[in-house]
């Protein structure tokens, strides 16, 4: 782990994925942070001992750049990056809905793009951030992609052509889960229960159940089906499921997800 690396835009996800980096191997020395406002530059030295530079210095220094802005960010960064890139650096873009080509046509030609879309449990290092190279990257920088995100959680490589369905399950993923346990919660409350109990009952009911479905290598069908006695109380709730369409929701929900993921990337922001 000699190859220095840059994280351009140090939020909460780009701060997730340093501390991440360090706990995996990486020396403080070897990183290098961006941002805006100096306070917060000061934060991630004294916290991380990493050293906060300039984009431009960012780009002239490291041997890989993370761009970790708002996608709405990513245009007036990149112009400010060109003239510093040589092509024989890797970029790493984490910022939804951005394609590959957007960054290369705005980078020097040849450059190394890759597109990584991860979700926000790489806060507690059980993300999933999914891989597509670009026209130029190599197996080697999307092996050392791997080896960043894999800091933080799983990893998965797609090709680029599937990101936005990607994004759409798995970056936007947790938001359906916490509206779920919200509705849960409630439904709780109706219920009698008071609502930190009801939390936390649905909270450990989804931790069992997702290292289930993670451990078991069951099918969800079968699993399911081993809680549904006949006649019991959870065929009653999943007949109500399904009257009230709420598998047909879902799969809407998450096209209309792909939908504005598409959008995005045309620049219809």
């Amino acid at each position: 782990m000699t190859k220095t690396i840059a994280v351009l835009g140090t939020g909460k996800i780009g701060e997730a994925l340093l501390s991440g980096m360090i706990r995996a191997g990486w020396r403080p020395a070897d990183l290098l942070v961006t941002t805006r406002r100096a306070e917060r530059a000061a934060q991630l030295r004294d916290r991380y001992g990493v050293e906060p530079v300039t984009n431009a210095e960012a780009a002239k220094r490291a041997d890989t750049l993370i761009l970790a802005v708002k996608p709405q960010d990513m245009g007036k960064l990149l112009d400010e990056l060109a003239p510093h890139v040589p092509a024989d650096r890797l970029v790493i873009s984490a910022a939804a809905g951005i394609p590959t080509a957007f960054i290369e046509e705005r980078l020097t030609t040849g450059t190394s793009v890759v597109r990584v879309m991860p979700n926000t449990p790489v806060l507690v290092d059980e993300g999933m951030s999914v891989i597509s190279g670009g026209s130029h990257a190599t197996p080697a920088d999307l092996n050392h992609t791997e080896e960043i995100f894999g800091g933080v959680g799983k990893t998965a490589r797609v090709p680029e052509s599937q990101q936005d369905a990607a994004t759409a399950l798995s970056g936007s993923g947790p938001a359906y889960f916490y509206f779920l346990v919200e509705a849960m919660t409630d439904a709780g409350i109706l219920l009698g229960l008071p609502r930190a109990q009801a939390h936390d009952l649905i909270v450990q009911a989804a931790i069992g159940a997702a290292v289930m479905l993670r451990d078991s290598g069951e099918h969800p069908v079968k699993l399911r089906e081993a809680v549904t006695s006949p006649a019991g109380t959870t065929i009653s709730a999943i007949r109500e499921l399904e009257n009230h369409g709420v598998r047909a929701a879902l799969i809407a929900a998450i096209e209309a997800a792909r939908d504005r993921s598409r959008e995005l990337a045309s620049g219809n922001g």
